[in-house]
């Protein structure tokens, strides 16, 4: 086959693979117990299924593979991606199953976004690189946050791919474009199982080694030229806005930032709302609003820090407006009870 032929027919099969293999994790966390309970934090209120995300770290690694084989992706990034993404699906996973103390999933995770810094640049040398790492270690951080209510993690990740997909396809890098579509498709299939009300929830698994991802995509994606950093950051706006928000609220606060908690604005907003509703909002803003901007950041780099700052600001009020970091009140409280999502 031409190599136009396979850039079209990988997403396809990235998508049908996502949906079965998540299916199959479905059925094997049902009759191993991998099930998760629901408790006084939770959004849900019946025992799901979860380490639904294995699925999608297994088709991108391995549609990963092909794109390489094809070279339609750099040897480097394929590295990167396997030397940093598999040991913190690993602890994920791992998490997913017994439940490990924060320092030990932390440790695995500057070790990881370590290793892959320095097999990337040859260097961690400066303050400069250590900011990345710790940067890289926030983000996946942040997206296992951001994964609280049912279809939101998922939905991000469909969206900020598809708006690379797009910028880097009218910037000329077809196959970095085939990459994000095919990376869509496998969180898509992923997505059927996971709309609300979920069937099986993605878990660490999935939520750390999209993290990691993303801030491949952001430190390390940014030199093909295509897609810039501005572009990654403001594609990225919502997630980051709502757990940042969210984490410098808690510890002004005095909080246990480190404790689990159910103060992110969009979970405010879900006990309002529901699931559905504040996915498919998220979902609309990172496509209607923050998608164009991000191709004006790939279309006039020179101006990406006023972009960007244009993109953040409103998420930033709303994010306030809407308590991210603050304790749920006493009519949140009662409609988060009568929530079956």
């Amino acid at each position: 086959m031409t190599g136009s032929v396979w850039l079209a027919l990988l997403p396809g099969a990235a998508f049908f693979l996502g949906w079965l293999l998540t299916g199959m994790c479905r059925f094997l966390a049902l009759k191993l117990g991998v099930l998760d309970f629901p408790g006084s934090r939770s959004a849900h209120s019946v025992p799901t299924p979860r380490g639904g995300g294995l699925a999608i770290v297994a088709v991108v690694l391995a549609a990963s593979l092909a794109f390489c084989g094809l070279d339609f992706l750099d040897r480097r990034e394929l590295q990167v991606l396997w030397l940093g993404g598999v040991p913190i699906a690993a602890v994920g996973l791992w998490d997913d199953l017994t439940s490990l103390p924060v320092r030990r999933r932390l440790l695995v995770q500057v070790l990881a976004v370590g290793a892959a810094t320095l097999w990337c640049r040859g260097t961690l040398a400066g303050a400069w690189g250590w900011i990345g790492v710790l940067s890289w270690v926030w983000l996946v951080n942040l997206y296992n946050f951001m994964d609280g209510i049912d279809g939101l993690a998922a939905v991000e990740a469909v969206t900020v791919a598809l708006g690379g997909a797009v910028i880097a396809g009218f910037g000329g890098d077809l196959h970095l474009a085939a990459w994000l579509l095919t990376l869509a498709a496998a969180c898509g299939g992923f997505l059927i199982w996971n709309w609300p009300p979920a069937r099986i929830f993605m878990g660490d698994v999935g939520s750390g080694f999209l993290g990691f991802v993303m801030g491949m995509l952001v430190l390390v994606g940014g030199h093909t030229g295509a897609v810039n950093r501005w572009s990654w950051l403001i594609l990225l706006a919502v997630f980051v806005t709502d757990a940042s928000v969210t984490l410098a609220r808690r510890i002004f606060r005095g909080e246990r930032w480190w404790r689990a908690h159910s103060s992110h604005a969009y979970q405010h907003l879900a006990r309002r709302l529901g699931h559905k509703c504040v996915t498919m909002l998220v979902g609309l803003v990172n496509l209607v609003w923050l998608l164009p901007l991000a191709w004006l950041a790939a279309r006039f780099p020179q101006w990406g820090w006023c972009i960007t700052l244009a993109a953040y600001l409103p998420l930033g009020v709303l994010a306030l407006r809407f308590r991210a970091g603050l304790p749920a009140g006493r009519v949140e409280g009662k409609r988060a009870m009568g929530d079956n999502s």
